[in-house]
């Protein structure tokens, strides 16, 4: 049974299971032309109630809170609008149009808000009967007329020209998806400006890609970075008590398949004293976690030979694993930046795991990515498998590793990386997660197929210097993500095939 959640975090007697999710805030208001109301009896009237199913469209999604500001028909009422709009702490703004507007009603509204605004043109018939046509039919149905117009004054108050949606407003899937999309980019753009983003250690001394500059994440992204120490999470794990430890033993086992070794000489299978410490290094992390009300880590520490520090903090991947896939991205070897791109997946609904290039294919024209951990196992093929490694490759320590694969299917991939002048770069790209069998190593991998053919494919990637790390998710989603680039202000580049 559920119980109440706390600090963001659904708990029940098996400890953390999923995030509860957010609310971005939406604000609606309609366009239309004064001057019509007194020339056309009952006008006024069908154009409120197209908003008002515009807005119960949003509404049934119950994903965000909708702030609806009424109908904006002259330049007065625009005035009067905009300090309503940035005083309404607002992600995202649908402007309805629901008739023709003069773009006075939009000028003002573009020039003084920093807030992305998308144009909604959903005209109430698929068509006009032509036979029975008049000229109340068709501003009834003139909700593309202004476009052009808006996109120009846009334009000329120095912002670009605003995203739309067009379609009807009854019986149209794709323009309910656009809606449904942009509801989620709204969540994005609300929980990247309100994360705390838990950092403990350094990068890996060597990995000069993965350095941030802390104050710079903000000033790009909004989310906070938590300056935090590993000994909050050693002093979690010796309090520890074995009947906690039992209960994520049992998630553990009733989750992750752990089979025999296979071709690995580093592979054993899952010692009794690597869960014990993968399940009491899980509980210190939910409990880190949920005591500096994070959304996120990155961390790498070593630790002195034999010490509970080294322990701890070679021993989180498994832990690290349940919490990414519950909707708080773990990152290791301390990179911020592809923790910020897992969160920003993870938040459009798509996974994102933490992933990097492993060998080439060029047999049949694949690349296996992966990591040896943290990743997102809410987006595992099959079931995810828990391996005891004799080492942990490059890195200090010893003991369970998380072994699976992305689900089969399109996928997309985001790496973030500063430029030499500190600015922000999105590097993004789409493929084709398929069928096959992966390196028993205990690590993530996914045969990646790319687009024209993974030799150019590399090339492209690597020519727009991303970071080494990645963020990788299911679906296409490559466009959505440069729109979310795009209201964040941060270049992006998308690798074709």
């Amino acid at each position: 049974m559920e119980n109440q959640s706390m600090n963001g975090i659904a708990v029940n007697q098996a400890g953390i299971i999923k995030r509860k999710k957010t609310r971005p805030r939406i604000g609606v208001f309609g366009v239309g032309y004064f001057k019509y109301w007194g020339q056309f009896d009952g006008l006024l009237e069908d154009m409120l109630k197209k908003q008002s199913v515009f807005i119960e469209k949003v509404e049934a999604l119950d994903s965000v809170d909708i702030i609806d500001f009424g109908l904006v028909d002259d330049v007065t009422k625009a005035y009067e609008m905009v300090p309503k709009l940035n005083a309404a702490n607002l992600d995202l703004i649908f402007c309805d149009m629901l008739t023709y507007a003069t773009s006075s009603t939009f000028g003002i509204i573009i020039k003084s808000i920093d807030i992305p605004i998308v144009l909604v043109a959903l005209q109430p018939d698929k068509a006009m009967n032509y036979s029975k046509a008049s000229t109340y039919l068709q501003l009834y149905n003139d909700d593309i007329c202004s476009l052009p117009e808006f996109a120009g004054v846009a334009v000329r108050m120095g912002k670009k020209v605003p995203k739309m949606i067009i379609g009807t407003l009854y019986d149209d899937p794709a323009a309910d998806a656009e809606i449904e999309e942009y509801c989620r980019i709204a969540a994005v753009l609300h929980d990247l400006k309100t994360a705390k983003i838990g950092h403990i250690g350094h990068p890996i001394e060597a990995m000069l890609d993965m350095h941030s500059d802390s104050t710079m994440l903000t000033a790009h992204f909004g989310a906070h970075i938590v300056q935090c120490e590993a000994h909050e999470i050693v002093t979690f794990y010796q309090q520890a008590t074995a009947e906690e430890i039992d209960v994520v033993k049992d998630r553990i086992l009733a989750f992750f398949d752990t089979p025999d070794p296979v071709s690995d000489p580093i592979s054993e299978k899952l010692r009794d004293s690597d869960l014990h410490i993968a399940a009491q290094a899980a509980v210190a992390l939910e409990k880190f976690v949920k005591a500096k009300k994070l959304d996120g880590l990155a961390y790498y520490y070593d630790g002195p030979d034999n010490s509970d520090t080294r322990v701890v903090m070679s021993n989180l991947i498994v832990g690290n694993s349940l919490l990414t896939g519950a909707g708080f991205p773990m990152c290791g070897e301390s990179d911020l930046k592809t923790c910020i791109a897992m969160l920003i997946m993870e938040r459009l609904g798509i996974g994102g795991s933490f992933a990097e290039f492993h060998p080439v294919d060029f047999i049949e024209d694949f690349v296996l990515v992966g990591h040896d951990g943290p990743h997102n196992i809410a987006i595992a093929e099959g079931q995810p498998v828990l391996r005891s490694l004799k080492k942990y490759h490059g890195k200090p320590g010893f003991g369970a590793g998380v072994e699976f694969k992305i689900k089969e299917g399109p996928i997309t991939m985001l790496s973030i990386n500063s430029t030499y002048d500190g600015k922000m770069k999105f590097v993004i790209a789409e493929g084709e997660s398929i069928a096959g069998s992966i390196p028993p190593t205990g690590n993530t991998n996914t045969r990646g197929f790319f687009k024209p053919d993974v030799r150019t494919f590399l090339k492209r990637w690597i020519n727009e210097g991303p970071t080494h790390h990645f963020a990788l998710g299911i679906g296409h989603h490559a466009e959505t993500i440069q729109t979310i680039a795009d209201y964040l202000k941060i270049e992006s580049v998308l690798i074709n095939g």
